[in-house]
């Protein structure tokens, strides 16, 4: 049988970067759908999110009718195939995964070479040796896939048995059309864009009223400022800040911010349900008073020991030279908690510490 050269078919259709643009977008918009959905406590725009998915898979399915009614109703051509290579990729059952090298010579095309993996009983192993002659199954206008037939009818078989098939270049190689750069792109942008969908009309709910308006006068927060520290209070949260070249790891400098947040308020008001400690600025927030959760007095932290605290977990969590850190403390698991976090070149480590300071956990860089 004489082989000439085919080439390799192009497939660059404006539709499939469509379809790549679109399922970016939905991917979008589901997960931030869900995210937001979950964060502003909406059933509805959680439902959304599961159920755009599914109606974008419909469409999908209903768009591929034609082509699958098509390719039905061509049906699959069959053609004999010489095995160039056969390597097993696994199995530790009857039928063996077995990846293959062809060269498939149509009766009216040229013969190509394609690359396919199928499922071979150890009984038919000997049969699909290297040059040995299969028969095999394919489409015309996607002559990448290809099934070999393990139990092909009487008159192929003898056409397989006394068939002599030359080997096609390795330059016919056909494989499945990548998607390439464009691809990517747009479904990355389609991903963006889906998530900007959802999450631009929603952000007055996201992130509140006050990133846009002014809060009302019976609720604005005070602020008092000395030399270089920023003292401010509200019903729900306070902070502290210090001013350039001060840290809140100096000697005593915490337990005065702890000390200019609580100063003067009674026991109920003291009460925090987080803080949070970094170099220059400390964060609380307080607990409402009817609320249900876990809570402690800010002054209960164990501030004098926050800087040494800092100091063990930056050179013996084994992250390199740190670039951050930053304490937390709650007390929502039981018994309260500070956890300190470094970050360096080699990743982010913390440990865990009780309420008089004294470490009871570490975790590694990763």
């Amino acid at each position: 049988m004489t082989i000439t050269e085919s080439a390799p078919p192009t497939h660059h259709r404006p539709v499939a970067l469509l379809r790549g643009f679109l399922s970016g977008g939905v991917t979008g918009a589901s997960l931030a759908a869900l995210v937001c959905g979950a964060v502003i406590e909406s059933v509805p725009l959680v439902a959304g999110g599961l159920a755009l998915p599914l109606a974008y898979a419909l469409l999908l399915f209903a768009a591929g009718l034609p082509r699958r009614f098509r390719e039905a109703g061509a049906g699959a051509r069959t053609a004999l195939a010489v095995i160039e290579s056969a390597h097993a990729v696994g199995g530790e059952t009857g039928d063996i995964p077995v990846q293959f090298v062809l060269t498939v010579a149509p009766d009216d095309a040229s013969a190509y070479r394609v690359e396919t993996t199928a499922n071979i009983n150890l009984v038919d192993l000997p049969d699909h040796r290297p040059r040995g002659i299969v028969v095999v199954t394919y489409h015309v206008d996607r002559p990448w896939k290809v099934r070999l037939v393990t139990r092909p009818p009487a008159e192929w078989k003898a056409r397989a048995a006394e068939a002599r098939i030359d080997s096609a270049p390795e330059s016919a190689l056909v494989k499945k059309p990548p998607e390439g750069c464009g691809a990517g792109l747009l479904r990355f942008l389609g991903l963006l864009l889906g998530a900007a969908a959802v999450i631009v009309p929603l952000r007055a709910d996201l992130f509140g009223d006050e990133a846009s308006a002014p809060p009302p006068s019976s609720a604005k927060p005070s602020v008092s400022t000395t030399t270089s520290t920023t003292v401010t209070s509200s019903a729900g949260l306070g902070t502290v800040s210090v001013g350039p070249g001060q840290s809140l790891l100096d000697r005593g400098e915490l337990c005065r911010a702890v000390d200019s947040l609580t100063k003067g308020k009674e026991a109920d008001a003291r009460q925090a349900l987080t803080v949070s400690v970094q170099e220059r600025l400390l964060t609380v927030v307080f607990a409402p008073a009817d609320t249900p959760l876990v809570r402690f007095d800010v002054r209960s932290l164990p501030c004098a020991r926050v800087p040494d605290l800092v100091a063990r977990a930056r050179t013996t969590l084994g992250v390199g030279a740190p670039q951050s850190w930053q304490v937390t403390a709650e007390h929502l698991t039981g018994a309260l908690t500070l956890r300190v976090t470094v970050t360096g070149p080699d990743g982010s480590a913390f440990l865990d510490a009780d309420a008089k300071g004294e470490v009871t956990r570490r975790g590694p860089a990763r």
